[in-house]
């Protein structure tokens, strides 16, 4: 699958990112894991104050844009090297909990 290579690319990729500044004493589980939640924080105070309606529009506004991008990929960053740190495949993990949430939450009706 082309999705698959291209994230593990992007794995090796922050690894080697790491690996060049010797920052990996610092990448923990424990520290990838705040750091993501820092992050996903920093996200969420771009939408802070905004309405239902204005956060839907969010990516019209080229400087929050950008902003919102930049914030979806250092969550991404850290969740990527958090599963490379712990050995979890995130496709299948996320695979797995779609699984799981279509046998607890069935559609109404059928």
């Amino acid at each position: 699958m082309t999705g698959d290579r291209e994230l593990a690319a992007l794995q090796r990729r922050l690894t080697e990112f790491a690996a060049a500044r010797r920052w990996e004493p610092f990448h923990t589980p424990k520290n990838l894991a705040a750091a993501l939640s820092v992050e996903a924080s920093e996200l969420l105070e771009i939408f802070q104050w905004l309405t239902p309606e204005q956060s839907e529009r969010v990516m019209e506004d080229p400087e929050t844009a950008h902003r919102v991008e930049d914030e979806v990929a250092d969550v991404l960053a850290y969740l990527l090297q958090l599963c490379a740190a712990l050995g979890v495949d995130p496709l299948s993990a996320l695979d797995a909990k779609i699984g799981r949430n279509e046998k607890r939450f069935p559609v109404p009706g059928a």
